[in-house]
């Protein structure tokens, strides 16, 4: 690496701080946000902060990591990144007038969220569904992802015995191509140029969220959030297998998304089948 890209490595690892975030309460993109150094899990933390007393934490609040160091993901994944390379941040979500029932939605309203504020980056990010942020690259096929890569993981969790979800996003900002800790994986330094401030990241990504939510929240309109999120739905038109909880594989062509937020699957047979939770594999010719 050169003195220049080194130099501008290093500017964006700059430790994000209480102070750098604070802008973004005091401006109401946030509602409160506590940052610590590092934490083996926003997610974990912050559930922990709202068993303790919710009260404090309102709708649009705000738990970062300058550093995480044991992120949590679906089905009991373990997510690391080198110190400073990553924007780690678990969100309070206090959906109005969505019963539990919908509450399935919320990966993907986060999702839908986080791919318009890296949109208005410059980045073509896409959802592959449930809960992951994509884009498309000129690299050599990776079995199950074809040349889609990785760059955002999403993980919803609902605080026990409160209105509210916990969504923890991490997204991949300066690692360079030996920081990855799998082939699929990939990082915005990696697919676009510059750097990016993880403190105006994070701006975009609240900011989204919040518009995303609220047309959550008034979803009675002709055209509803699920519209929304289908046109940034990679896995839309894919031959996919679908790797369930319980049960063989589900193989088939996702044709759209169910009421509840689940991938619809049509199998050769012509049967259509709606799959709830499960990993998502390209199915390459």
């Amino acid at each position: 690496m050169s003195s220049h890209g080194a130099d501008a490595v290093a500017a964006s690892r700059a430790p994000l701080t209480g102070d750098a975030v604070e802008p973004l309460v005091k401006s109401g993109v946030l509602t409160r946000a506590a940052v610590v150094n590092a934490a083996a899990s926003t997610n974990s933390e912050l559930l922990e902060a709202l068993a303790a007393d919710p009260v404090p934490w309102p709708h649009l609040s705000a738990f970062v990591a300058d550093h995480q160091t044991a992120g949590r993901g679906r089905a009991g994944r373990v997510w690391e990144t080198p110190a400073g390379a990553a924007l780690t941040v678990s969100l309070v979500i206090r959906p109005q007038g969505i019963g539990r029932s919908a509450w399935g939605w919320a990966p993907l309203v986060v999702g839908l969220a986080t791919v318009r504020a890296l949109r208005s980056w410059g980045v073509e990010a896409w959802v592959k569904w449930p809960n992951d942020i994509i884009v498309q690259t000129d690299t050599d096929s990776v079995p199950g992802w074809g040349r889609w890569r990785k760059c955002v993981g999403i993980l919803c969790e609902s605080a026990p015995g409160q209105d509210a979800v916990i969504a923890g996003i991490g997204i991949n900002v300066s690692q360079g191509a030996d920081e990855l800790p799998v082939p699929h994986a990939t990082s915005l330094a990696l697919v676009q140029a510059g750097t990016l401030d993880r403190v105006s990241l994070l701006r975009s990504v609240a900011l989204e969220l919040g518009s995303a939510v609220a047309a959550w929240e008034g979803d009675d309109t002709s055209i509803p959030i699920s519209h929304d999120v289908a046109a940034v739905c990679a896995s839309i038109g894919w031959d996919v297998t679908v790797d369930v909880p319980s049960g063989p594989p589900v193989a088939g062509t996702a044709i759209g998304l169910s009421d509840e937020g689940g991938l619809v699957i049509q199998t050769p047979s012509g049967q259509r089948r709606t799959v709830l939770a499960g990993d998502v594999r390209v199915r390459q010719s």
